[in-house]
């Protein structure tokens, strides 16, 4: 009986020493990307609606959402249920490298006012900023925003549907300096 208690804390020792990560490091506290969603508001117009899906389509290689008006604005021309956007989210690798071409659209620089706690907003003001689109006149000139979610390993205990719970405040919160650096590191991009 000692002699397996003792094995095991010889091998919880040495996995340890092996690992590439400090032993004082928790992965917990890691950041990573949720998930980015890209947002185009079109309005009523039809015509538009459908110039910001093709150009969804073709910048991530998914297939984008309709946003629907939830009520009725008779001074925009808009009825409730009527198709007002279009977005389209994504999540891992795909969702990393289309971030690299989008903050390439913006030079590599935010401003302070674009990273709050848990996420990072920024508008592109014309498609034709990101690298690897071309204009095309069928489309004309349109822009989107960005938006990116992060959050730490373990989050999912409290979405999940069965045996949910909740997460201490401090894990949740990835906050506003965590981001600036992870981005800095991550995708060279500078907040100013």
């Amino acid at each position: 009986m000692a002699e397996q208690t003792s094995g095991k804390a010889e091998n919880q020792s040495t996995s340890v020493k092996g690992s590439k990560a400090k032993p004082s490091s928790n992965i917990m506290r890691d950041i990573k990307i949720n998930k980015v969603v890209i947002n185009m508001g079109t309005g009523s117009d039809d015509q538009k609606q459908a110039s910001a899906v093709s150009l969804l389509e073709r910048l991530t290689g998914s297939k984008p959402a309709a946003s629907i008006s939830r009520h009725r604005l008779p001074e925009f021309k808009i009825a409730k249920g009527q198709k007002i956007g279009a977005f389209v989210s994504l999540r891992g690798a795909k969702a990393e490298d289309t971030l690299r071409r989008l903050f390439g659209a913006v030079d590599n620089k935010l401003s302070k006012k674009q990273v709050v706690d848990n996420a990072v907003n920024f508008g592109i003001k014309e498609y034709i900023d990101i690298s690897g689109i071309k204009y095309d006149p069928k489309l004309g000139m349109l822009g989107m925003n960005v938006n990116v979610a992060f959050s730490r390993p373990g989050m999912r205990v409290r979405e999940r549907k069965r045996a949910r719970s909740n997460t201490a405040k401090r894990h949740s919160l990835v906050a506003r300096e965590e981001i600036i650096s992870f981005l800095q590191k991550n995708f060279k991009v500078s907040v100013e």
